[in-house]
């Protein structure tokens, strides 16, 4: 028997733990803001390719910090809409000062 679907409210505090160190956290914000930046430009230029180039900019940041900085195993591989909506999450929160880097 399977486990029940988490919901975002229980994931979160999961995600908090797992992008618990500063280094992990300027990458993951750098990696989405290349990717909100690339969004931008692809819809001003109508060059759909750049939305590719941030999503690879995007998991490129973010995983280099899971390997290297906080060694653990990013969530997108078991949670990947969760983990999404956890990294805009974060990232909002970060930007509002609502959690420190």
């Amino acid at each position: 028997m399977s486990a029940p679907p988490l919901t975002f409210s229980e994931f979160y505090p999961r995600y908090l733990r797992e992008h618990s160190r500063r280094g992990t956290r300027i990458l993951h914000f750098i990696g989405t803001t290349l990717f909100l930046l690339a969004l931008v430009l692809a819809t001003v230029w109508q060059r759909p390719i750049l939305v590719l180039a941030g999503v690879v900019a995007a998991y490129g940041f973010a995983w280099i910090g899971h390997f290297f900085v906080e060694h653990n195993r990013p969530a997108t591989f078991q949670h990947p809409w969760l983990s999404l909506l956890g990294d805009f999450r974060l990232y909002w929160d970060l930007f509002r000062g609502r959690e420190s880097f």
